[in-house]
């Protein structure tokens, strides 16, 4: 099976021994994404920017493969504070509108550069 490495300049680069994202057959399996600015490397600040940052730089991923959040089957959502999961389940909603994938939230102790939410996915585009 065809295995392709997506990146783009449209999101963080990684940070780390991976890539954004790779696309097997008709799925692409996103790395997770942090809420680091692609233009300036730096983090934003606040949860709900935080969130909106992380799913952006996660549509752009998807983007570069050819896919869009509609094509998203499964989130994992990972976050600093399960205490902040209604404004990050805010941002998540608006930005899916009724597209609804299954998900996973789950609390940790520490993301990469602190950062407070991080979001991965698989999509289908078959």
């Amino acid at each position: 099976m065809t295995q392709t490495i997506i990146n783009t300049q449209d999101a963080p680069a990684a940070i780390g021994p991976y890539v954004q994202a790779r696309q097997v057959g008709p799925f692409l399996y996103t790395s997770g994404q942090i809420p680091l600015d692609p233009k300036t490397g730096e983090m934003v600040q606040g949860i709900e920017a935080q969130t909106e940052q992380a799913l952006s730089n996660l549509l752009a991923i998807l983007k570069a493969a050819g896919f869009d959040k509609h094509h998203v089957v499964k989130t994992t959502v990972f976050i600093k504070d399960m205490n902040q999961f209604a404004a990050i389940n805010g941002v998540y909603e608006r930005f899916f509108d009724d597209h609804k994938p299954a998900r996973s939230c789950v609390e940790v102790a520490r993301l990469p550069k602190d950062a407070l939410v991080e979001v991965e996915a698989v999509a289908y585009g078959g």
